[in-house]
């Protein structure tokens, strides 16, 4: 009976430890991402605006007052055209891309897929700075070419509805088309397209007749995240749109809190009811996701590639064009910013070049305060995701864990909620909470904050890797006396350690380039090198901005070197 007690104790040990872990992973998921939720439409039904100070009582007043202000139909209609132009014109390029990066003899492919990668890793910020050189209406370098060659003004203007879904194609919406495609299109059974060759169908109408309508549930899910990721916008929109009066739904609510005195109430009204619109798109991808299972798609495939042809270099020189579109032409503007004495014009009393830029911000203590920030925030949020991730992918894939299919659920969330509103209602979780209200405006509250950024792919791409790993490991490390802790640290965390690298790289990334999430949560004392270089741009210091945005990009293409290195592969999974 002793020895039944003795052994039994070290088990008990073992499930206190991982139910344990379990929930304390679930309840940062619900603290981080459902609670904010949750207080945001209670509060959109409190009467009154005060934060601090209890309200007055119970009502539909601030949904009255939200839906009654007269630029609200409009910032909504300017955030479904943005989307709908956007992905209209994006979908068949980013397509057009994957597929000839994947299935054709196109030259140098690898290293289009490895621009496709620098282009998602960039910030938005320094490509939209460049872009601001380039095609401002005043300054911008094209126009003022125009003017020379034909006189008169120039035709292009970033500030623009035209110059606003521009920058929308050429940040990251194409290039995250393209790697996410590029695995279903090579991963595709190539006897399909095979046996249509054989039957006399030409290339074009295989693609069309056969290729593509395998292909519709996996681009509908690409489809369906480009369209969440516009939503959700708010850097661009945030920098070009003030000097002609245009607002999406994200910059209307930012400028709701950050007005003085700021609306509280009806920014959370409005956060609840982009939650309502979001709900179907949800629905929708877990509907595509179950769909997809069904999908004619088979491992039998053969690396057989489509012969371009005569179009064979036409082609590659047409993806080398949008590739600088994305990379060469708005950093080479950039960087050409930093040694500006005035930003965008040439005709000043002596060289327009000056180093003077680069001396002034690497000496600012502000600037070396938000590089500190950064890191902090960029290391801890890269932390918790591999933790956290990790821990939520284990739960859902191999538990029987009650509400598991929750927890799958909520971590599809982060992606479909403008980051705004996740911000708006983490601040309200921390100035409502006596007991976490020291922490407003801290590096735990940004680590927080940002570390939900890449939760939607980090999750998935842990939940494809434990799907590739035999459970018989584990059960065999079990049958052998170890724990489950000990398992999971010494048997299932190795085998995944490229892909947790990988996602944790994601988070890094992700915090370094941080906005929208963290915008109404930053203090003097914590801003990060993004917050810096979007004050200065608001503020009209297009130089000092360039610089920040320089280093900015340095730090993010190191990284993205590193993710390269381990492999990240960010592909639609097939079902």
């Amino acid at each position: 009976m002793a020895t039944r007690i003795g052994q039994l104790r070290p088990a008990l040990l073992r499930v206190e430890v991982k139910t344990v872990l379990f929930m304390i992973v679930i309840m940062w998921v619900g603290v981080i991402v459902l609670y904010p939720i949750l207080l945001l439409f209670v509060d959109s039904f409190k009467i009154g605006d005060g934060v601090f100070t209890p309200r007055a009582g119970w009502g539909i007043s601030n949904w009255v007052s939200a839906y009654q202000n007269p630029g609200l139909i409009q910032a909504l209609w300017n955030t479904i055209l943005i989307v709908a132009i956007v992905q209209t014109v994006a979908t068949p390029i980013g397509i057009t891309l994957a597929w000839l990066t994947a299935r054709t003899d196109l030259p140098g492919k690898e290293w289009i897929d490895l621009a496709f990668w620098v282009a998602f890793f960039l910030p938005t910020l320094p490509v939209v700075l460049g872009y601001i050189l380039l095609l401002a209406p005043e300054f911008g370098l094209l126009n003022q070419a125009w003017a020379a060659v034909f006189g008169g003004s120039g035709p292009f203007n970033i500030y623009s509805m035209a110059g606003i879904v521009w920058l929308h194609l050429v940040t990251k919406t194409i290039a995250v088309k393209a790697i996410l495609l590029r695995p279903v299109f090579q991963n595709m059974d190539a006897s399909l397209e095979e046996a249509a060759r054989i039957c006399g169908t030409s290339g074009p109408l295989t693609l069309f007749r056969i290729v593509m309508p395998i292909m519709t549930p996996a681009i509908m899910t690409v489809v369906l995240l480009g369209i969440l990721f516009g939503l959700e916008s708010f850097e661009i929109e945030r920098v070009v749109g003030p000097p002609i009066q245009f607002f999406n739904y994200g910059t209307f609510i930012f400028r709701e809190v950050a007005k003085q005195p700021p609306s509280f109430a009806n920014a959370t009204a409005l956060g609840v009811s982009v939650l309502v619109l979001m709900t179907p798109l949800i629905l929708l991808q877990q509907w595509n996701a179950r769909r997809r299972r069904y999908t004619t798609i088979t491992g039998q495939f053969k690396p057989q590639l489509f012969p371009l042809g005569r179009f064979r270099w036409p082609a590659f020189a047409g993806a080398m064009f949008f590739i600088s579109l994305i990379t060469v032409v708005p950093l080479s503007m950039m960087m050409l910013g930093t040694f500006m004495k005035l930003f965008g014009f040439f005709d000043v009393t002596g060289s327009p070049f000056t180093m003077e830029n680069w001396t002034d911000v690497l000496g600012d203590p502000i600037f070396l305060s938000s590089v500190k920030n950064t890191l902090i925030i960029a290391f801890g949020a890269a932390g918790v995701a591999m933790t956290v991730y990790s821990t939520v992918a284990y739960i859902v894939v191999r538990t029987r864990f009650i509400g598991r299919h929750v927890l799958d659920f909520v971590s599809w969330m982060p992606i479909t909620i403008p980051g705004i509103v996740l911000g708006l209602g983490l601040m309200l979780v921390l100035l409502n909470i006596p007991l976490l209200r020291p922490l407003f405006g801290t590096h735990w509250a940004l680590i927080a904050a940002v570390s939900v950024t890449s939760m939607t792919i980090g999750v998935q791409l842990l939940k494809s890797n434990l799907l590739q790993i035999s459970a018989e490991l584990e059960e065999a490390s079990w049958l052998a006396g170890a724990g489950w802790f000990y398992t999971f640290r010494r048997i299932v965390l190795p085998l995944m350690a490229p892909t947790l690298i990988a996602v944790g790289t994601l988070a890094f990334v992700g915090a370094t380039r941080a906005v929208s999430h963290i915008a109404i949560l930053t203090t003097s004392s914590t801003r990060p090198l993004a917050i810096l270089q979007l004050d200065h741009i608001v503020d009209g210091r297009f130089e000092e901005a360039s610089v920040v945005g320089a280093l900015i990009v340095f730090m993010t293409l190191g990284i993205a070197v590193v993710a390269r290195y381990f492999g990240l592969n960010m592909g639609v999974q097939r079902g």
